[in-house]
C-alpha cells in the first residue's frame, strides 16, 4: 500500500503492451480494494494494428478493429488524455484531457511506460507536410478517403497531367506495413476502376519504394522474392535500392533522380520512440528505454518499460527483443505478473519468449508466412494470416463483426464511400430575410 492510500499502478499507453498489462491486472491486483490501477491513453479505444491496412482498402468497417477500453476493462480505471511530463524522482506525472487541456497530476507507486513509437520522416523535405502515414485509425481512414477522392476527381479531370498524378500512388517502405498497404491499395483501386466510366485500369500506377535490396527481409529471401513476384504480376511497380529524397508539388523525388508525379505518398519507412522518453533521466539507446530482463528500469524502483519504447534483452541472444505485437502482448502479461510479485513480496520472473512466426497478407487472397521455421505462401499463408489475427482480436463481438465483413467481401464489391467529418451546409438569418420551409423533423430551413 502507498504511503497515503492504496498502491497506485499507472500504465502509460494503451497499445499491445499497455493493454495486456492492464488485462492481466484486471484479473488480479485490480480486484484488491487496496490497489488502484489506471490506464492512460490518448484515444479511448485499443486499435488492432495488424488489420489497419484492411480498413484503408475498404475490406473492413472502420469500427470493427477497435475496442473501447471501457468495455475491455471494468476494474482498471481509464483516463483518456495526453501525457505531458513524467517526474521520476517525484513519482508523479502531468496529464491533460479535453478540448481545453485540463491538467491533472497523477502519482504512482508503480509506473508502466508503454508509450510506443511515432512516425519518423527523417527530416526529408515535404514529407511531414504532405505524406500520409499508417499508424492510427485516422491514418487508415485518410488513406481510404484520399484514394476515393482522387478517383472521383480523375473521372472528371480534363488535363492528362493532373489525372496522372491523381491515379498514381506511392508507398515508401518494403516491410510488413508497406507491403500490406500497397497490396490492399492496389486491390482496392483495380476493383474500383470499373465504377468510373472515364477511367481505365491502365491509367493506374502503383509504386512501392524500398531502400533495401529486398522486400520483407524479416521473412528471408525466398518469401520476399515470392511477395515481389506476386505484386509485380498484379502490376505493382517495385523500386528496390531506392529511397525517397523529398516530396513536392511535382511529386515524389527518388534517390535515383526520378520524380514520380503523385498526390498520394504513404510513408511506412520509419518510426521513432515517443519523444517524451528523451525527457526522462533513465538510460536510453536510440531513444528507447533500457530495461532489464524483468522489464524494470534500472536505478528507478517501481518503474517498468515494455513494447516499442523499451529495449528488453533476450537471454538467448543478448540482443533486444524486436518491437512486434506478439512480443509486446506477452511482455505485458509477464510485466503484470512481476508487478504482482513486487506488490506481494514474491520472486519476479524474467521475460523469455521465442518468436513464433511472422505473416503478411499480399492481396488477392495470398500471403507469406514463416511459422516456427516453416515457410508458407499463397492461399494457405493468407488463410493462416486471417485465422491467427482473428483469434488475437479482443472480444467475441469484434471477432464476429470482422468475420462477417470478410464473408460479405466475398459476395460484394468494395465500398466507395468517402467519409467526411465536415458539418453539413447551414445558414443563420431571421425569417424576415428570406422564406423558410419546414423540415420533417419540425425545424426550419431556408427555401432554395
Amino acid at each position: 500500500m502507498g504511503a497515503s492510500g492504496p498502491t497506485r499502478i499507472v500504465i502509460l499507453g494503451g497499445g499491445f503492451g499497455g493493454l495486456y498489462t492492464a488485462l492481466r491486472l484486471e484479473k488480479t491486483l485490480a480486484r484488491d480494494p487496496e490497489v488502484e490501477v489506471t490506464l492512460v491513453n490518448r484515444e479511448n479505444f485499443f486499435l488492432f494494428t495488424p488489420m489497419l491496412h484492411e480498413v484503408a482498402a475498404s475490406d473492413l468497417d472502420i469500427t470493427h478493429i477497435v475496442n473501447p477500453y471501457r468495455k475491455l476493462l471494468r476494474r482498471v480505471k481509464f483516463f483518456q488524455g495526453l501525457v505531458e511530463a513524467i517526474d521520476l524522482p517525484g513519482r508523479r506525472m502531468s496529464v491533460s484531457h479535453g478540448a481545453e487541456h485540463h491538467h491533472h497530476e497523477l502519482e504512482y507507486d508503480h509506473l508502466v511506460i508503454a508509450l510506443g513509437s511515432i512516425t519518423n520522416f527523417y527530416k526529408l523535405p515535404g514529407l511531414e507536410e504532405r505524406a500520409l502515414t499508417m499508424k492510427s485509425l485516422g491514418d487508415a481512414i485518410a488513406v481510404r478517403n484520399r484514394l476515393i477522392e482522387n478517383l472521383e476527381a480523375a473521372d472528371f479531370e480534363c488535363f492528362p497531367d493532373a489525372r496522372e498524378a491523381l491515379l498514381t500512388v506511392v508507398v515508401a517502405g518494403g516491410g510488413f506495413a508497406g507491403v500490406e498497404t500497397i497490396a490492399g491499395v492496389n486491390d482496392f483501386l483495380r476493383e474500383a476502376i470499373p465504377f468510373y466510366p472515364h477511367l481505365r485500369e491502365e491509367m493506374l500506377r502503383v509504386v512501392l519504394v524500398e531502400f533495401g535490396p529486398a522486400l520483407l527481409p524479416e521473412l528471408g529471401p525466398g518469401l520476399g522474392a515470392y511477395a515481389q513476384q506476386k505484386l509485380a504480376e498484379r502490376k505493382v511497380e517495385i523500386r528496390l535500392r531506392t529511397g525517397v529524397t523529398s516530396y513536392s508539388d511535382h511529386g515524389v523525388h527518388l534517390s535515383d533522380g526520378t520524380v514520380v508525379p503523385t498526390t498520394t505518398l504513404v510513408w511506412t519507412a520509419g518510426t521513432s520512440p515517443n519523444p517524451l522518453l528523451k525527457t526522462l533521466p533513465c538510460k536510453t539507446e536510440r531513444g528507447r528505454i533500457v530495461a532489464n530482463e524483468y522489464m524494470e528500469v534500472p536505478d528507478w524502483p517501481g518503474v517498468w518499460a515494455l513494447g516499442d519504447c523499451a529495449l528488453i534483452p533476450d537471454p538467448k541472444t543478448g540482443k533486444p527483443y524486436p518491437p512486434t505485437a506478439q512480443h509486446a502482448l506477452r511482455q505485458g502479461t509477464q510485466l503484470a505478473k512481476n508487478i504482482e510479485a513486487a506488490v506481494r513480496g514474491r520472486q519476479k520472473q524474467p521475460f523469455v519468449f521465442a518468436t513464433i512466426g511472422q505473416l503478411a497478407a499480399i492481396g488477392k487472397r495470398t500471403g507469406v508466412a514463416n511459422i516456427m521455421g516453416s515457410n508458407f505462401s499463397g492461399f494457405i499463408a493468407w488463410l493462416l494470416w486471417r485465422s491467427i489475427y482473428l483469434s488475437k482480436l479482443p472480444r467475441l463481438e469484434k471477432k464476429l463483426r470482422v468475420a462477417l465483413d470478410w464473408t460479405l467481401d466475398l459476395l460484394f464489391s468494395k465500398d466507395l464511400v468517402q467519409f467526411q467529418t465536415a458539418p453539413a451546409p447551414a445558414v443563420s438569418h431571421g425569417e424576415a430575410e428570406g422564406p423558410a420551409v419546414a423540415t420533417p423533423a419540425g425545424g426550419r430551413l431556408p427555401a432554395a
